[in-house]
């Protein structure tokens, strides 16, 4: 049974897909029957670019214990990035 479990957010950076890498323009993230991992159910994100089409994609199947794993990593290293352009922002303030 599919479980239609998907986001879209647009997404502004780069992905890699065998030897080239390419633009993004979104990252979908669902719940449902994998591809390719052997499990009943996983999180899977793609991050794409529609504008050049299916070669211009990269897949992630991760077991859901891994995607809780991976957002708080992500959340975590957010924080602290967040926390560095604040510094950094400050710092430069001071200079000028």
């Amino acid at each position: 049974m599919c479980t239609s479990i998907v986001e879209i957010v647009e997404a502004d950076g780069s992905s890699k897909n065998g030897g080239r890498w390419f633009a993004l323009s979104h990252a979908v993230v669902a719940y449902d029957h994998p591809q390719h991992a052997l499990l009943e159910d996983a999180i899977m994100i793609d991050f794409v670019n529609h504008a050049q089409g299916p070669s211009a994609r990269t897949a992630v199947e991760l077991t859901l214990e891994s995607a809780k794993a991976l957002q708080g990593a992500l959340a975590k290293a957010i924080a602290a990035a967040e926390l560095e352009e604040g510094e950094r922002s400050g710092r430069l303030e001071l200079v000028a």
